[in-house]
């Protein structure tokens, strides 16, 4: 009697145990890479898995995208330059069985190769470039990141610098080239402005020289304005003809002839006889 009780109690734990170990029941987004005897079998779910107590050994791989944050990595730039740089990855499982087999901690491994391939390749760049063409060094981390992470089944998709620091001396420098690069702009432009402005005042003054009546005309217009604005001024008015003389520069006086009977002179005023 006490063996069959014993016997009974044993099956029911039995019942209890084996069902919680040979029945596993797997999300959308989850697969299992079971072993058996120490040889992996096909990747198995979405849904319900069975396992064979004893014998089985499931692990839970999930597909979903990782978002992973890369900690702050001290680089010094092409240009001897140090920064502080942090960045984010972004990666998921393609192969669980590759994922599982191939490397101990897919996770931490993605991690450390993160970290080596931002410091390498950020080195290779000059601070300019680190600040000024992050698209272009986030595809190449991608690209390098994802080739080494590939036998592991694993994609990295995006890589992305969030954020470089700089010393602060650096970030004077910085400051003050780019008040320079605009004091250099405005130079520019200002002298740009006044080539226009004397090749249209050169234009004007031809305009004139061939027409007279025009220089009347802005004489008036200047008149009229002046007025406008100040009408504490009394103007007088007057022709531009009353006041040519004085702008015309005089002429050469000619040399006039010498006298008939002042050739046989001398400078004495005494003349001479034949």
């Amino acid at each position: 009697m006490t063996v069959l009780i014993a016997l009974v109690v044993v099956l029911v734990i039995l019942a209890l145990v084996v069902p919680g170990t040979a029945v596993r029941v797997l999300r959308e987004y989850e697969r299992a890479v079971v072993f058996r005897l120490g040889r992996v079998l096909e990747v198995k779910g979405p849904g319900l898995v069975l396992l064979i107590p004893a014998v089985d050994r499931m692990v839970r791989v999930g597909l979903r995208t990782v978002t992973l944050n890369v900690p702050v990595q001290e680089v010094i730039t092409r240009d001897n330059v140090p920064a502080r740089v942090t960045a984010v990855a972004y990666f998921r499982v393609l192969d669980a069985n590759r994922a599982v087999v191939e490397v101990e901690d897919f996770l931490a491994a993605t991690t450390q190769i993160a970290q080596t391939t931002l410091r390498s390749v950020l080195g290779k760049a000059e601070l300019d470039t680190l600040l000024s063409d992050r698209d272009r060094l986030n595809d190449d981390l991608q690209k390098v990141i994802d080739q080494q992470t590939e036998p592991w089944g694993v994609k990295v998709t995006t890589v992305e610098i969030k954020d470089v620091e700089i010393p602060e001396n650096m970030q004077r420098a910085i400051a003050r080239q780019a008040e320079a690069e605009r004091e250099r702009r405005a130079k520019i432009i200002n002298a740009e402005g006044e080539f226009q402005a004397s090749a249209k005042l050169a234009e004007a003054a031809g305009v004139i020289s061939r027409n007279p009546t025009t220089l009347q005309l802005r004489y008036l217009q200047t008149l009229r304005e002046v007025g406008g604005e100040h009408n504490s001024t009394v103007i007088f008015p007057l022709p531009i003809d009353l006041i040519r003389p004085f702008l015309d520069p005089p002429a050469p006086a000619a040399r006039r002839p010498a006298p008939e009977g002042a050739a046989g002179q001398d400078p004495s005023g005494s003349t001479n006889s034949p």
